[in-house]
């Protein structure tokens, strides 16, 4: 009878221990509103700071296996750096953005845990589309959940001469052939947000 009700118990337990793992995955959606997405480009003789908007965004996942999916878009004509100049040429000649409207990220997988309250610093691996082609990366992420709120930020490079796009560099002006992208953003349930 007291190895039964044990083996009762301890089936109950892991029943409950799987329910609860499925019941913490779950759909967010990034707040438009709390998202920046600034970049920071680097030249001889000086550094340029802008930013894009963000046009859509959701995320699927399952801190038991950190397993990923979604959809991260920005818009990338809406690059904008101070000088109308500059955002022009980035737009027309190194973004080409009228043929690639978009710049997506599609996570696939989060390495590390993430806490259900308080500080987490995780890996996010996944695809990122620019320029009409994808690149596999890897961005670390710091993550400080409450209340079924995510408040992340990541900092990473675009190799973008590598990944195909003009170097705007000139006999004058010489960048960096990489740029530096930080993203802080908040995500919430879908169904929190949707009803705002």
């Amino acid at each position: 009878m007291k190895k039964a009700l044990v083996s009762a118990l301890l089936a109950a337990s892991l029943f409950s221990a799987c329910l609860f793992a499925q019941d913490q995955s779950q759909l967010l959606a990034i707040d438009a509103a709390q998202t920046k997405v600034e970049f920071t480009l680097g030249d001889v003789l000086h550094t340029v700071h802008g930013s894009f908007a963000l046009k859509r965004g959701s995320m699927w996942f399952d801190p038991a296996t950190g397993t990923a999916s979604g959809e991260i878009a920005v818009d990338a004509a809406s690059g904008n750096s101070g000088s109308g100049a500059r955002d022009h040429r980035m737009n027309k000649d190194i973004l080409e953005s009228a043929r690639f409207p978009e710049i997506v990220f599609h996570p696939t997988r989060i390495e590390g845990r993430v806490t259900p309250q308080g500080p987490s610093q995780v890996q996010v691996h996944g695809v990122f589309s620019i320029h009409g082609a994808d690149h596999e990366i890897v961005m670390p992420a710091e993550v400080e959940a409450a209340a079924g709120e995510y408040r992340l930020a990541t900092h990473f490079d675009v190799p973008y001469v590598k990944w195909g796009m003009k170097n705007p560099s000139n006999l004058i002006l010489r960048v960096n052939d990489k740029v530096q992208i930080d993203i802080h953003t908040v995500a919430r349930p879908q169904r929190e947000l949707s009803a705002r």
